[in-house]
């Protein structure tokens, strides 16, 4: 950021190659919707083209973008809080009959009982973390797709960082609630 501040514009290629799939990843989860997502990380990358100077290097960059991110994301489902959003798990084609991303991350060699069971499984995951508060559903995925550090969620949500780990603590609670059925069909799989 420091280079592209100098007037580098090469640094900003950098910039978005290095964080552009985070960043996506993170908005896809939050909103549910690829071209809303895509559309989101790249008005935050426009901001941060508008914004560059003002940039003091207080915080890390990640942390700074992450926070444009979330905020555009909020913005988004505020605009849409009437809509009802497609789960992850539903068909992707043009007509509805595209595969599902669990049928997509599947391992095509793995039995079909331990595939359905798989597909079955990957789904659940997706919909226990889509049915967490918004809150939760945002730190867990910050700690678990992101990897951020507690401290940095911090920042990005602008809570204590004892709060973070609280709302995590709760969204694992809550997944391992919703996801108990399978824990026995994992011990059998080690």
């Amino acid at each position: 950021m420091i280079r592209y501040q100098r007037g580098d514009r090469t640094a900003f290629g950098v910039l978005v190659r290095r964080h552009q799939g985070a960043l996506y990843n993170f908005a896809l989860r939050q909103l549910r919707s690829p071209q809303v997502a895509e559309d989101v990380v790249q008005e935050a990358f426009v901001r941060v083209v508008q914004s560059a100077a003002d940039f003091k290097h207080e915080a890390r960059f990640l942390t700074w973008i992450y926070t444009i991110v979330r905020n555009l994301c909020i913005d988004q489902m505020r605009k849409h809080a009437l809509r009802k959003h497609a789960s992850l798990d539903e068909s992707r084609g043009e007509e509805g009959d595209g595969p599902t991303l669990g049928e997509k991350i599947a391992d095509p060699n793995a039995g079909t009982e331990r595939a359905a069971t798989g597909t079955e499984l990957k789904e659940r995951i997706a919909a226990a973390v889509d049915k967490l508060p918004d809150d939760q559903r945002e730190v867990f995925l910050m700690r678990e797709v992101a990897n951020l550090p507690f401290k940095e969620i911090a920042e990005i949500t602008g809570v204590p960082e004892n709060t973070v780990k609280s709302r995590m603590r709760y969204a694992l609670e809550r997944l391992q609630e919703a996801l108990s059925e399978y824990e026995e069909y994992a011990r059998a799989l080690r």
